[in-house]
């Protein structure tokens, strides 16, 4: 291939793209649950804005301080979370950065805590139990065009973040691996988890 059509195809060396999740929601972890009651959290999980003691840290504002672009889903908490962080850019809602969504448990007489279902839903929605939900290819399909909006940013160099949702995050950045990107820190369920992916692939012939 043609050295000038494969720059069309890849970003400047020095690109950089941040993967963040939102803050801490405004709402309080229930201890356990059962399964009705964890569908309840979930629903009121999503409709919950960020707390306002959950400020994001002093390394992570660093990193975006010089970012003009910083994308988010339209998710309260995350956006919240974009605003708060990066107040001197244009944030981008998109709800295509939405986080892969949960489905429905029907188990009855067990109780655990919130975070043990969320486990169990996401294991039963890789294998395929989603109902009437987004499925597993389909929030795969999206992560895909996700990556493509925030390579297309960076394309001619500089960089640009994502203040989204944790699973989702994950997600975008196997799509970003597959494409050559170099990944610093890694996807973890903390709040502020930060992940940087650059190319460092430089002019490829």
């Amino acid at each position: 291939m043609p050295q000038s059509q494969t720059h069309l195809h890849h970003p400047a060396a020095g690109a950089r793209i941040i993967l963040i999740r939102h803050g801490q929601p405004a709402i309080a972890l229930r201890p356990r649950a059962g399964h009705r009651e964890f569908h309840h959290y979930m629903d009121a999980y999503e409709a919950a804005g960020l707390d306002p003691a959950s400020l994001p840290p002093r390394e992570i504002t660093d990193l975006v301080r010089e970012l003009r672009h910083v994308f988010t889903s339209d998710r309260p908490r995350a956006h919240e979370s974009a605003r708060l962080l990066a107040p001197h850019a244009e944030l981008i809602v998109d709800p295509l950065f939405a986080e892969a969504p949960l489905p429905s448990l029907r188990i009855p007489f067990l109780r655990m805590t919130v975070a043990k279902w969320a486990v169990v839903a996401r294991l039963l929605w890789h294998m395929g139990q989603a109902g009437d939900i987004e499925n597993y290819p389909s929030a795969r399909a999206r992560a895909a065009k996700a990556a493509d909006i925030l390579t297309g940013r960076v394309m001619a160099g500089g960089g640009v973040a994502l203040v989204a949702h944790g699973y989702f995050n994950a997600m975008i950045g196997r799509q970003l691996r597959r494409r050559g990107w170099s990944r610093s820190g890694s996807h973890q369920v903390r709040y502020w988890n930060a992940v940087i992916y650059d190319w460092k692939k430089g002019d490829v012939s």
